[in-house]
């Protein structure tokens, strides 16, 4: 459905471009099918709880790669949710175009490959063929990028990969070198990758995943030697609109920091210093160390912002009470503070930024209400349901900010306005 609403806002007080389009969007794979809101947002509550079982160190099981062997068991009821965004790039010479969902919060970039005889899904262009390719290898059990996997095996000489997601979706395959390309301008040679043989889990028709994690595997990582180990994206307001993914510089020249933090407990994912809120203008009682005692990361994937149940139930009361003029509507699933406002043609709602260290981020209507019809636009917000579990920043806090990864100087930017 449609929604046309106006929001008004009132206080109380060298690079190289790709084009981003939302995976459901009218450019995206035309196999995947859409989820209604309340799908996509237990299909959100899943990826959460994968990256959650990330950070907490629970146990996935004892999956293993074998001998001669492709097998990592399927585990049931959870959604991969791996991105909502994807990008077309190329692999192999000559170059043969995919669609691939990225994802700050992975590492290791693959695509699924013929033979594929033992288990792939639909996805938009055809499986790439390593036949085809004159530039394609295979890496063999004893190459350093073999013995870097945090999971690997070996068919014969031959390398093998394993990602098994924290929701048990997987994908499994030979670990591969081919030329990529990210652009026409930007061609990179021996790029390493995951040429995907048993690929289980909804993929939503998209030919694979690019990681953009802290990983030597990631793709940033690769390209930095020419680009620079930053990268920087902006996420669309809409999924019928378009936005960038940036490897470089920012484009932007109006860009406020605060430090990428790194947590031992995942060393890969992107920390940053969340310290606080304001609503309409004030901040929300609460102390720094409500956030800092179990850490905030920023993700790509997720989609609802996650707070600590202490600094969500701030958040609600003081956003409640400054919208007190329209009437509540029923909750949606996570989403617990939601508006009729089917005969509403303005809506003013309170100003929300979220403070950093060093940089305040002040949040546009995209990164305040998450729209399921206009008989229910929620804040999009949620909380946590245990004081330990980490806090997440999602996309729907970051959508039309260019948001910079620098990954030499550690910080991470926001700059307002950068796409539609």
């Amino acid at each position: 459905m449609s929604i046309s609403l106006i929001f008004h806002s009132v206080a109380v007080r060298s690079h190289s471009t790709n084009q981003i389009v939302h995976r459901h969007g009218p450019c995206a794979a035309k196999s995947a099918k859409k989820p209604t809101h309340l799908q996509a947002l237990t299909q959100d509550s899943l990826r959460v709880a994968s990256l959650q079982e990330i950070v907490s160190g629970v146990s996935r099981g004892n999956d293993t790669l074998l001998e001669s062997q492709i097998s990592i068991p399927a585990k049931s009821g959870l959604y991969l949710g791996t991105g909502n965004y994807v990008i077309t790039v190329g692999f192999g010479s000559p170059t043969r175009i995919q669609t691939v969902t990225f994802d700050t919060g992975s590492n290791v970039n693959w695509i699924q490959c013929k033979p594929c005889n033992i288990s792939c899904y639909a996805q938009q262009e055809q499986l790439f063929d390593p036949a085809l390719s004159s530039t394609y290898r295979n890496v063999t059990c004893s190459d350093s990028e073999c013995l870097g996997l945090s999971r690997r095996g070996c068919s014969g000489a031959t390398c093998l990969y394993g990602v098994t997601y924290g929701d048990g979706s997987s994908t499994v395959g030979f670990l591969a070198t081919d030329t990529f390309t990210l652009t026409s301008t930007n061609v990179f040679n021996n790029f390493i990758f995951g040429c995907g043989q048993k690929n289980l889990g909804l993929f939503e028709g998209a030919a694979g995943l690019i990681g953009l994690g802290r990983s030597p595997y990631s793709l940033n990582s690769q390209v930095a030697s020419s680009l620079g180990n930053i990268f920087s994206y902006c996420l669309p307001s809409t999924s019928s609109s378009t936005g960038y993914l940036n490897i470089g510089n920012p484009l932007t020249t109006t860009v406020g920091y605060t430090p990428i933090l790194t947590d031992s407990r995942a060393p890969t994912l992107y920390f940053i210093d969340l310290i606080g809120i304001t609503v309409g203008g004030i901040r929300l009682p609460l102390l720094p160390a409500v956030f800092q005692s179990v850490g905030t990361i920023i993700d790509s994937g997720t989609v609802i912002t996650r707070l600590p149940p202490l600094a969500y139930s701030a958040l609600r009361t003081a956003f409640r009470a400054a919208m007190t003029q329209y009437p509540l509507a029923p909750a949606a699933s996570i989403l617990d503070t939601c508006y009729d406002l089917r005969n509403v043609a303005t809506v003013t709602y309170p100003i929300i930024k979220l403070l950093y260290t060093g940089l305040e981020v002040t949040l546009p209507a995209t990164g305040v209400f998450y729209i399921i019809s206009s008989e229910q636009v929620c804040l999009a917000f949620a909380g946590n349901s245990d004081f330990t579990q980490i806090g997440i920043i999602g996309n729907a806090q970051q959508r039309t900010f260019e948001v910079t990864h620098d990954n030499i100087a550690n910080k991470i930017g926001f700059s307002a306005g950068a796409c539609s």
